[in-house]
């Protein structure tokens, strides 16, 4: 069982050393693993076999799949293959054709003459991790009791870094020291380990009213959502919370460089304080979710954003200094990662479990529409406003999210109570 709010810190920490939580952070390194290697670790394969920027800048639409991977989510819904279940059969299979994927791309060659090889391997990649991460996101949602959840989404997001960690920079030592198809190999069987989890793994029980057709997969997920009252407030505020903070990390790297720190401080202390900050932000945001609960924990989380935010402001005023420096990052990615725990737990709580991975596909592509869109005149805006001006502006962005968590508190409490009712029902 898990912990509940208010519990002892000794039944707390029993649910962070639990098996699901361990479970969730392996699924966690296994969904993180195969980014970057179609994305910085491709790119630097590319620039290694002579192809020219203007190509390279293309393969960024390796990562379609990744942003539409709602649209074939509702095949995990409403099909269970004929072993290991709905969940683990599913999760087994996109790990191994990923595996398999990543041993294809080994083989291509990345020469400007000839990129089709590469780009459709890559794109394979790219398919079969999103479908991965859609087969993972449902399977954490239906593991865990809604308490857990923002502890579940904690560990699964530490293992993401983790895996983005060891490939992205792990990938380019080790191709530096092997080749960059060994690497590929190697990481091809680490994907392949990462089977194991998902075998020893329990399957979630099948809840009831789950869809009997393809069709009913694809149009009872949506109209079970947009029937509930305040749906499209919820949606508002995926699209809200984090927007202030995203926003800001766009633009944080030309900010450090433009106030006259060094490529080598900057990528050192944000290695050193950066990763480590947002690992403990992540796990120190999902234990207090369990202590205090996920509609308070957004409210604090997301003030501590918006304020972390203003250091930078802070930062622009007082010029060079590496102390400085060191204390806005490791703030920063604190709270972004305190923030991140409560906000993929809310997604998560605000799933049906009869069709998690259908309803959670779409509110994590809806979440990316900020990162990948709203961010992209943040350059214009710095240059216009300047760097204090636009930091802060940053900051103020954040109100609107924290807002509309006066509503989304209601909203939280009902979607526990009705996923209650259908387990007693079941």
């Amino acid at each position: 069982m898990a912990a509940p709010a208010g519990a002892s810190w000794a039944q707390t920490l029993r649910s962070v050393f639990s098996a699901r939580m361990l479970i969730a952070a392996l699924m966690g390194f296994a969904s993180g693993l195969p980014l970057l290697l179609t994305g910085s670790v491709l790119q630097a394969w590319l620039r290694d076999g002579g192809v020219d920027l203007a190509h390279i800048g293309l393969f960024a639409l390796v990562g379609l799949p990744y942003t539409l991977k709602f649209l074939w989510s509702p095949l995990f819904d409403r099909y269970a293959l004929p072993v290991l279940g709905r969940r683990r059969g599913w999760l087994v299979l996109a790990q191994a054709a990923l595996a398999a994927a990543l041993v294809t791309l080994s083989f291509a060659k990345p020469v400007s003459d000839d990129l089709f090889a590469v780009s459709a391997a890559a794109l394979l990649v790219a398919f079969f991790s999103a479908s991965q991460d859609i087969v993972v996101d449902a399977y954490r949602r239906e593991s865990l009791t809604d308490l857990e959840l923002g502890l579940g989404s904690a560990m699964y997001v530490n293992g993401y870094r983790i895996g983005m960690l060891l490939a992205g920079g792990g990938g380019l030592i080790l191709a530096d020291v092997l080749s960059f198809p060994q690497m590929y190999r190697l990481f091809a069987a680490v994907m392949g380990a990462c089977i194991v989890v998902s075998l020893v793994a329990p399957e979630p029980s099948l809840p009831p009213g789950r869809p009997q057709s393809l069709v009913e997969a694809v149009v009872l997920p949506f109209r079970d959502y947009f029937t509930r009252e305040g749906a499209w407030l919820a949606l508002a505020f995926i699209l809200l919370y984090k927007l202030g903070d995203t926003l800001a990390s766009a633009m944080t790297t030309p900010f450090y460089l433009d106030l006259g720190y060094s490529k080598s401080e900057i990528g050192a202390v944000v290695k050193l304080f950066g990763f480590w900050a947002t690992l403990a932000g992540a796990t120190l945001g999902g234990i207090w979710i369990l202590r205090i609960g996920l509609a308070r924990s957004l409210w604090l989380f997301g003030i501590g954003q918006m304020v972390s935010t203003l250091g930078f402001v802070v930062l622009a005023g007082i010029g060079p200094s590496l102390p400085a420096l060191a204390i806005v990052i490791a703030f920063e990615n604190l709270t972004a990662g305190l923030g991140t725990a409560a906000f993929v737990g809310f997604m998560g709580a605000l799933t049906d479990r009869r069709f998690t991975a259908t309803q959670y596909a779409l509110l994590s592509s809806l979440m990316g529409i900020p990162r990948v869109l709203v961010a992209a005149p943040t350059g214009w805006l710095a240059q216009s406003l300047g760097w204090s001006a636009f930091f802060l502006a940053c900051a103020l962005i954040a109100l609107p999210g924290l807002a509309l968590l006066r509503w989304m508190r209601r909203l939280i409490h009902d979607e526990v109570a009705v996923c209650t009712a259908r387990r007693s029902d079941g």
